[in-house]
């Protein structure tokens, strides 16, 4: 039974709104990890809650914590509702691509880097909800790629690797459970707090687009990830 938490009256996002969310989350953790801690003025203390310390930087890599639990949410809700998953798949992997000199660049101010971008993380979790639903009826098949996608988490290092996969799978075995699922599925992540916020925000999703329909915004939305990280790494240059 729904509660009052997932009431219909709660539920005022869209998710355009989700998205806008998530970017600037995401632009706030990179800004204060890339870029303001360059500056004293950044790390100087603000206050203190409970014998810790709080700065700019920190609190907005705090706010940052907000970005991957939505895109996840996001990225299962794109699952569910797509009707062409192969093209799906094939733009996650091409922004992948796409993203990954800017955030080498971000990250290590170097081309080459034994690290690959959030986006492949994003995929892989997407590959196994297709593998989950395509060998729903064999699940011993569902297993062994399961297993395959995780180790490959393992030795890609991307963003969250392992952890952040199996936040994916989390995510989706409990897309239906609104509530278990913003309890339960904080505990892998770090901040635990703010990931429960943020899966709080998803609780309040309407089923809706939003303002982002158009093929322009569509893509601009895509841009952002790679054109942030390359304007971040000019900026700390």
């Amino acid at each position: 039974m729904e509660v009052q938490l997932t009431a219909n009256r709660f539920k005022i996002l869209s998710g355009s709104v989700l998205k806008l969310i998530a970017c600037i989350s995401m632009l706030s953790d990179h800004l204060a990890k890339f870029w303001f801690c360059r500056f004293p003025w950044a790390n100087e203390v603000w206050f203190t809650v409970a014998g810790r310390t709080m700065s700019l930087s920190h609190m907005m890599q705090m706010f940052g914590r907000f970005a991957f639990p939505i895109f996840v949410f996001l990225l299962v809700e794109g699952f569910e509702k797509t009707s062409n998953r192969k093209k799906y798949g094939i733009s996650l992997f091409v922004l992948a691509l796409l993203s990954e000199i800017p955030f080498n660049l971000m990250v290590g101010h170097t081309i080459l880097l034994p690290k690959q971008n959030v986006m492949f993380t994003l995929l892989l979790g997407y590959l196994a909800m297709c593998s989950l639903e395509r060998f729903r009826n064999k699940p011993m098949i569902s297993l062994f790629l399961l297993v395959a996608m995780f180790l490959v988490s393992r030795y890609m290092h991307g963003d969250y690797q392992t952890i952040g996969f199996v936040f994916i799978l989390l995510i989706y075995g409990l897309r239906k459970e609104r509530i278990i699922r913003t309890v339960a599925c904080p505990v892998l992540l770090p901040m635990k707090l703010m990931v429960f916020l943020s899966l709080l925000l998803t609780c309040m999703y309407n089923g809706k687009r939003g303002f982002i329909k158009t093929p322009f915004l569509k893509y601009c939305f895509y841009a952002f990830y790679p054109v942030h990280m390359l304007i971040i790494y000019f900026l700390a240059r």
